[in-house]
């Protein structure tokens, strides 16, 4: 018995079929996949045989992306520490994913697009983290090309350099979800901003690399979910990788925080996601009750001051920052030179369509082939002195 693909007849059945589904079961607060809107109408490419749906096709592509495969080798919180159990981004990005779908489901949204976004909104963080995204950041703005974001970057590499400089020509509610998260900003309830077109968020992108701190809203209520899962899926993780390193004990936890959301992870995660359906569901908007919501603010204050400013968790990244600017130095002179043997040119631009170098200034350049690095890869780059030691313990 020999496989047949499906026929565009058949092909275009399983899509009604879906898309009935999705009409007959959603919430009518969610967003369509017959709603998806690309850069470039693909209705006459080679996708007749195509069942899968838009926002399903966009997680495969993520998914399948260059960009993603790095995910494994950058850092969430800790770095340079010997020890298998901590958290890394792939694993944030897992959890985020999970999260959010779970909140979807239970609100009648489209997991299809939660699942695309999740997937995507980290990708364009550089190595080492937050630390790393500082250093960069400072670097392009003196370089004058504007504060350094990652959710920006990640339009960046999905949009404008995979396959070559093409891109993956994903859909403008999938792109949107990805550059409005921010997990850092604290939010008792979002209510999505009006639909937006290409043109508008083209435009957002522009005047957000001047700004320092990137908070747009989404216009979708998936959108919201991908950015309070953001915050659900990394609060009580880090704190568990706080107290797996001693940073932190566990009585050390506020105990209105304790009462409220719990003292473990698994706990934590289950009262907020609980939390968030139970004053969601019907709702115009993502929102946690006034209770939760201030218990996750001390909670998350706790940590900023206990695990993400901890001295004890920086003193290994002065060289790291140091290779920063090493390399971002080196590779403006390669470009300034056409050093051809430079990585820049090999790893990065070979090849590249000339839609991509063409509009981008040599900083610009540098900071995209940087901030696609893996961790271990930026400190390869690095001479030997400037290189940093792995330990046990912080």
């Amino acid at each position: 018995m020999t496989l047949q693909e499906p026929s565009d007849n058949k092909a275009r059945e399983i899509k009604k079929l879906l898309n009935k589904r999705e009409k007959d079961n959603f919430s009518s607060l969610a967003c369509l996949s017959s709603d998806a809107v690309r850069r470039i109408p693909e209705r006459d490419r080679d996708y007749g045989k195509d069942y899968r749906q838009p926002f399903s096709i966009d997680a495969d592509r993520i998914l399948n992306s260059l960009a993603y495969t790095k995910y494994i080798d950058k850092t969430q919180v800790f770095a340079l520490i010997d020890n298998d159990h901590l958290t890394h981004r792939v694993i944030h990005v897992q959890l985020v994913s999970r999260i959010a779908r779970n909140l979807g489901r239970n609100l009648g949204l489209n997991e299809d697009l939660i699942e695309a976004a999740s997937l995507g909104h980290d990708i364009g963080h550089t190595p080492f983290g937050h630390d790393g995204e500082c250093f960069l950041s400072q670097l392009t703005q003196e370089h004058g090309v504007g504060f350094f974001h990652h959710n920006l970057q990640s339009l960046q590499f999905l949009d404008k350099i995979e396959r070559k400089g093409s891109g993956w020509n994903l859909s403008l509610q999938t792109l949107d979800a990805i550059v409005c998260h921010n997990g850092e900003v604290h939010s008792t309830l979002l209510t999505p901003k009006p639909k937006r077109s290409f043109e508008d968020l083209d435009r957002m992108l522009g005047s957000l690399k001047d700004k320092p701190v990137c908070n747009p809203i989404p216009m979708t209520l998936e959108g919201c979910v991908v950015r309070m899962a953001d915050t659900i899926s990394y609060i009580g993780r880090d704190m568990e990788d706080a107290i797996c390193l001693k940073l932190i004990s566990r009585e050390e936890i506020p105990e209105q925080c304790a009462k409220i959301l719990g003292r473990t992870n698994g706990t934590i995660v289950f009262n907020l996601v609980t939390d968030l359906i139970i004053n969601s569901t019907d709702q115009t908007y993502i929102g946690f009750s006034d209770k939760v919501s201030n218990a996750l603010k001390s909670l998350k204050d706790f940590n900023y001051k206990h695990i993400y400013k901890n001295p004890l968790i920086k003193k290994h990244l002065t060289s790291v920052k140091d290779i920063f600017r090493y390399l971002f130095a080196n590779y403006m002179e390669d470009l300034e030179k056409d050093n051809q043997n430079s990585l820049i040119f090999k790893d990065f631009l070979d090849d590249m369509d000339e839609t991509y170098t063409k509009h981008h200034t040599p900083a610009e350049l540098v900071r995209d082939f940087i901030a696609g690095m893996t961790d271990s890869c930026l400190i390869r780059q690095a001479p030997e002195h400037l290189r940093p030691r792995r330990v046990e313990y912080v």
